[in-house]
């Protein structure tokens, strides 16, 4: 059951931060992060961390519970 929330999780951070990321290098909107300090290229870092963290955790989710046999 924790690895099916840990994907969930982790695919709503992927799902959250990628289309912050597209805004932000298309339309130059900020997004739901916005608020950070910093310019243009700190919130792209952010972004594109917090992409491959949602990636990485989901992947990692969905391979353990694929191990336990529930997938």
């Amino acid at each position: 059951m924790k690895y099916d929330i840990l994907q969930v999780l982790g695919m709503l951070v992927l799902a959250v931060c990628v289309q912050g990321l597209a805004r932000l290098l298309i339309d130059d909107k900020r997004g739901l992060l916005g608020g950070l300090p910093g310019g243009f290229v700190p919130l792209l870092v952010t972004y594109a961390v917090l992409t491959a963290v949602g990636l990485v955790l989901a992947g990692w989710a969905h391979t353990r519970a694929k191990a336990l046999g529930r997938r």
